[in-house]
């Protein structure tokens, strides 16, 4: 009998459950002891949704309270010395001084930095490293979950990162090769493994997506280092990559001393049978089938053919699985009841994939395949759905693939009329485009929602936010203002719900990172535009000041990156026809009058294939999609875009080809690192790179961004910078804010006047 597993599940709750928990724990209304008793209640109730729903091996260890590859750092003690407390020990709060720069205990410092899980938009907290880093047990809090599953009787498998994945996702200070840690971290791992071995666990996943990169020799080599070394004793351990073919490694991988190896036969196009063959029989060979990324409801009849023959071969040694964790998955579909039933029936969130799973054992054990059959119809009555198809958009996409994208002026030219036009002054600052969304903004939109108040009641409440955030951005002296996007609930799904091509969900919420969870909207079809989207709101913001007000527009790139597309057409083509929608909306905006439109790609880098041999096919659609958002401008209208956490030194040649008028960028939280990338590219256009951290409810000092601005100062002309925070200021409170924006304008006045 095979058996079925998931590589972890959602940590939430159904309904956020988590996130509200942990800020009312930072928000000291409730104590640690309720917090912690919270997550207890959660990973129970989620071991017993996996079971219901099919799973025989639930996994363990893919809680966290704020972030997976922290708990490993926790682990294994490796904690920055600012973030420790006074003894030196790892207490509770230390997670949450890493994670956010302050809890409600212990010292308040710069919070560690953050960035995206390989290529998904999740992020994880970057492991900090000093030269003679030592690895050792430290915190025990994962042997306490393993006493919880066995306390309730479960079957499970411990679930953790992979030695050589948690030691690339780290950084070491001073140039040291993150290689040479190698053999103390393996020392940690061999007092994990021992500890795991008296606690009695059978089975250990270890992860290891770095496998889905094109690894240099060097890397390749730790990983069989890695695992010839570590002594497994009575543990089973099963190899779990996934995000991408791992074929080209299978050779090596498979002479390990192994229990099993996790393909992920959803990423990228993959030969299971050749896998089959190269897998040895005594081998568990756990197929990743049921795609752990996505919305979609699983091609079952497609599964079974493909799956049939490796049953029939390995039988129990065959497992079924998710092809990575479903952390990046909603939690359950039953709670929607406002989706089109025929629409609703091409889904299946967390804990219908593993039903799924479930119903792909009985079948390969059964041979009937009716009951697949069934399942999997509603995705070939999908196919000649009006839902999905619109000739309109299709002909459109075709017209817009034999015109340029490119700008008729280059930029060296439509900045001298930019500047004739805005008459800035040296280091203009500006903000990223959101501001604070308390309570009472929130709770207008559901007002609106439920029919308490009309669309003008709305609207006035609204202009009266953005007049409000008008008026405290004239009080504090910026240059270039925002209207502060009241309106908007998230940056991705305020558009979608105005383009036709979309559906929305109620509950599919997914982390992000911490307490930050996202809605993404599912796009199920062609997409268009039927009306204006924002421009009645920048109008307004414009018409109280004289300052430029920009149009805020989120980008093709991070549309398609922070949607669940569709997954019947490529995403190069999604993206075109993204753009073509905001292209409308971009000339919409110049034509209200509207001087500075940004359009956001925070997702840009994100998107990246793992394999760089990749690469260039991605960019160039990618660039493409950006430019044709803004191609049709006038000279003189300035095009602002901004990107966030992200390694930029790889794709720095890309940017500059998107020719955008200005980019921000967050530099803060790496003390202006990232900036490097621009300085030895010589980046051509302007500039902003992010003084302040909005991820932390720290308070910059006015010292603290004077620095910053001439660190970057000293890689980067002064008349190509700009300043301004790292990201949107949504997530944080009106008086930080506040504060916030006041010391980085004035640090600019300060800094005017010594330059001049």
């Amino acid at each position: 009998m095979s058996t079925t597993h998931s590589l972890g599940f959602p940590r939430i709750g159904t309904k956020r459950q988590l996130k509200r928990a942990l800020e009312q724990y930072w928000q000291q209304e409730i104590s640690q002891a309720e917090l912690e008793q919270i997550g207890k209640k959660l990973r129970a109730q989620h071991w017993q949704l996996q079971q219901q729903a099919g799973i025989d091996l639930v996994p363990v260890g893919d809680f966290a309270f704020y972030d997976h590859i922290l708990n490993t750092s926790l682990l294994l003690g490796v904690v920055p010395k600012r973030h420790q407390s006074a003894d030196g020990q790892i207490d509770f709060d230390c997670q949450f001084r890493i994670g956010r720069g302050r809890a409600p205990t212990g010292p308040a410092a710069a919070a560690s930095d953050m960035t995206k899980w390989f290529n998904t938009n999740y992020h994880y907290l970057v492991p900090e490293f000093d030269a003679k880093q030592q690895f050792q047990l430290s915190d025990l809090s994962l042997f306490r979950q393993i006493e919880e599953a066995k306390a309730l009787g479960l079957h499970f498998k411990l679930v953790l990162p992979g030695p050589v994945t948690y030691l690339y996702c780290g950084k070491v200070a001073d140039g040291v090769d993150k290689l040479s840690l190698l053999p103390a971290l393996l020392k940690g791992y061999q007092q994990l493994l021992d500890a795991l071995n008296a606690a009695g666990v059978e089975w250990l996943q270890l992860d290891e997506p770095v496998l889905a990169l094109e690894l240099s020799a060097a890397w390749l080599n730790a990983i069989q280092t890695s695992y010839q070394s570590l002594q497994k004793g009575q543990l089973k351990l099963l190899l779990a990559s996934y995000f991408g073919d791992i074929s080209a490694y299978l050779p090596q991988l498979v002479d390990l001393p192994l229990d099993g190896i996790h393909l992920d036969l959803s990423a990228e196009q993959s030969d299971l049978a050749a896998a089959d063959l190269l897998i040895p029989p005594h081998f568990v060979l756990s197929a990743g089938i049921i795609n752990g990324r996505n919305i979609w409801r699983a091609d079952l009849t497609k599964a079974y053919q493909q799956l049939k023959p490796l049953f029939e071969r390995r039988g129990d040694k065959l497992w079924l699985g998710t092809s990575c964790s479903l952390l990046h998955c909603p939690v359950d579909l039953t709670l929607e009841k406002q989706l089109q039933p025929e629409v609703k029936s091409w889904f299946a969130f967390a804990r219908q994939k593993c039903e799924e799973l479930k119903l792909l054992q009985q079948a390969l054990q059964s041979g009937d395949t009716g009951v697949i059959r069934s399942y999997s119809s509603p995705l070939t009555a999908r196919q000649n759905s009006s839902l999905v198809h619109n000739p309109a958009v299709q002909q459109a996409c075709k017209r817009a693939k034999a015109e340029s994208s490119d700008r008729a002026l280059p930029f060296a030219a439509r900045i001298k009329l930019q500047q004739q036009q805005l008459q800035l002054p040296l280091l203009p600052t500006t903000t990223i485009g959101s501001f604070p969304q308390s309570s009472d903004i929130r709770k207008l939109r559901l007002d609106l929602k439920a029919g308490r108040i009309s669309e003008q009641q709305y609207q006035q409440q609204i202009e009266q936010q953005i007049a409000k955030a008008i008026t405290l951005q004239e009080q504090l002296g910026l240059d270039v203002l925002v209207h502060g996007e009241a309106e908007r609930n998230d940056m991705v799904e305020y558009f979608g719900e105005q383009l036709q091509g979309y559906v929305f969900s109620q509950f599919g919420w997914v982390q992000s990172y911490g307490s930050r969870c996202v809605k993404p909207p599912i796009i199920i079809g062609d997409i268009s535009r039927s009306a204006d989207m924002t421009v009645s709101w920048t109008s307004y913001a414009q018409s109280l000041t004289p300052k430029p007000v920009k149009g805020m527009l989120t980008g093709p790139v991070t549309m398609l990156a922070w949607s669940f597309p569709r997954e019947d057409l490529s995403r190069a083509d999604i993206a075109l026809q993204l753009s073509l929608a905001l292209a409308d909306e971009v000339k919409a905006l110049e034509q209200a009058g509207i001087q500075i439109i940004q359009i956001d790609e925070p997702a840009f880098r994100e998107g990246l294939p793992l394999k760089q041999s990749q690469w260039q096919q991605y960019l160039d659609w990618a660039v493409d999609a950006f430019k044709r958002c803004s191609s049709k401008v006038q000279h003189s209208t300035q095009i602002h875009t901004h990107m966030c956490y992200s390694e930029f030194n790889d794709i720095i040649a890309a940017i500059a080809a998107m020719d955008a008028d200005v980019i921000t960028i967050e530099t803060s939280r790496s003390n202006m690192e990232l900036l490097g990338a621009f300085e030895d590219f010589a980046y051509p256009n302007q500039i902003g790179p992010g003084v302040y951290d909005i991820h932390s409810p720290n308070v910059p000092q006015l010292d603290w961004i004077k620095q910053l601005i001439n660190k970057a100062a000293g890689k980067l002309p002064l008349q190509q910078l700009w300043v301004n925070p790292d990201c949107g200021l949504k997530t944080r409170s009106w008086p930080e804010a506040e504060a916030a924006l006041a010391q980085m304008v004035q640090a600019c006045r300060e800094l005017r006047q010594e330059l001049a």
